[in-house]
């Protein structure tokens, strides 16, 4: 078999510049693209990724073609993506609206039907959420980006600490201060410390190299955790 190495170049340079692209355009686009695609955001990635595929892979196309197509798509998404939080009449056509599939215990079977939603789809998701007796779910609603969210009946819904009147101290983001074994200065610095009174605080714990430490992370009351390394630490397979 003879391997045509001009055109393996040729493909590698194309994948490269596909890559970088579609890495930009979905940097512009925000993570809203890959983490909570409604019909239009599917429909643009699904679009973008053909034409990146089509501009690796085609070596008759003009490479500029396949890039300029994803560019332009790009620029539309974000276009329609601008528009939509300005205008609600847009984000209801483009993005979509919530719709109530139980309202009350009760399945409202034309929401379903009009959502082209089965008995099974919805039972799927609510397992999904974590119910699996149906009697539990006072409302379930299907949110445009396909998701199903779930109110239970007020008997199974979780305790909180202010049902059973229980003062609990006040919590924040956890900042890490050490990461690999390498103090995170701007972390430090933002919560208004420094390397020497982490230093301090890490010699009373028993920690004089900081090498040792894979993670470190300190929370609003000053309070640090420390996860030291572990390589020669074998996990149980218990998962099979």
């Amino acid at each position: 078999m003879n391997i045509d190495f001009s055109e393996l170049l040729d493909v590698t340079i194309r994948a490269l510049s596909s890559l970088v692209t579609l890495f930009l355009i979905t940097k512009m686009l925000g993570k809203k693209q890959v983490s909570q695609l409604s019909l239009f955001d599917y429909v643009i990635g699904i679009s973008i990724g053909n034409f990146a595929a089509e501009m690796t892979i085609n070596l008759e196309s003009k490479e500029i073609n396949g890039i300029w197509a994803v560019v332009l798509f790009g620029l539309f998404a974000y276009l329609i993506s601008y528009l939509t939080m300005k205008s609600i009449v847009l984000r209801r056509f483009f993005m979509g609206t919530p719709t109530i599939l139980i309202q009350d215990g009760k399945i409202l079977e034309n929401n379903l039907r009009k959502m082209k939603f089965d008995i099974n789809d919805m039972l799927e998701e609510i397992r999904s959420a974590g119910y699996f007796d149906l009697s539990q779910v006072e409302c379930a609603i299907l949110e445009p980006n396909g998701e199903v969210s779930i109110l239970p009946k007020p008997d199974y819904r979780p305790l909180t600490p202010k049902d059973m009147k229980i003062k609990v101290d006040k919590e924040s983001l956890c900042a890490n201060i050490i990461i690999d074994g390498k103090i995170m200065h701007n972390n430090l610095k933002n919560i208004h410390k420094n390397e020497k009174w982490l230093n301090k605080e890490l010699k009373v714990k028993g920690y004089g190299d900081i090498s040792k430490i894979l993670l470190a992370t300190i929370d609003i009351n000053d309070k640090i955790v420390i996860y030291e390394r572990n390589k020669n630490i074998d996990s149980k397979d218990v998962l099979e």
